[in-house]
Parts: C-alpha cells; sequence; structure tokens
C-alpha cells in the first residue's frame, strides 16, 4: 500500500492508495481541489465537511450525467464504472475519517 498526500482547499490530506495508483489518485485529488477551490471562492468562508460533501455532491452529479450519457466527458469518462466505484469507497472512507476527525476535534 502506497502513501501519499494530497491538498484539498489548502489543507494536505495523507491517502493510502494501491502501489502505482498514486498519479491517478492525485489527479483525481486535484478534481477534488478544483471544486472545493470554486465552491469555496463562490460561498466564502465555509466550514471544511461542508465544503468537501457539496464538493461531493457536485462530483457525483457530474458522474450520474456522465454515466447517463454513455460514461463519456472527462477525467471522469475516463475511468471505468469499477474503478470509479473503487475510488469513491475509497474517497468515502478518507471523507468519513476526516468528518470524524474534526468533530473529535
Amino acid at each position: 500500500m502506497a502513501q501519499i498526500s494530497v491538498n484539498i482547499n489548502g489543507k494536505p490530506y495523507p491517502l493510502a492508495c494501491a502501489e502505482g495508483d498514486e498519479d491517478r489518485i492525485r489527479k483525481l485529488a486535484a478534481y477534488v481541489d478544483t471544486k472545493a477551490r470554486d465552491l469555496a471562492g463562490k460561498l466564502g468562508h465555509i466550514n471544511e465537511s461542508r465544503l468537501l460533501l457539496m464538493s461531493a455532491v457536485l462530483i457525483a452529479d457530474e458522474l450520474h450525467e456522465a454515466l447517463e450519457n454513455g460514461g463519456s466527458g472527462g477525467l471522469m469518462g475516463a475511468i471505468s464504472e469499477t474503478d470509479l466505484a473503487k475510488i469513491l469507497n475509497e474517497v468515502s472512507s478518507e471523507v468519513e475519517g476526516i468528518a470524524e476527525k474534526l468533530t473529535n476535534a
């Protein structure tokens, strides 16, 4: 298992991923970062867990639209449904861990 660090909205987060998946996870994290920064720019100061949740919902909406249109379109369209499900499960676990840390902080 490889360990990497990604930045989302200016904050570093450690992630574990399969050996060889580091670049792909970094690209996906950069996509999440773009969504989070766009939202933060539009909404102003917003608590981190809410920002991550809203980013996840926007990305899920994009995924839903891409899958309805045959899986085409951008970064998300380049990933198989099986790989995407695996990634979403990993990201979901990470977001839950972050939310737990924020709750206990």
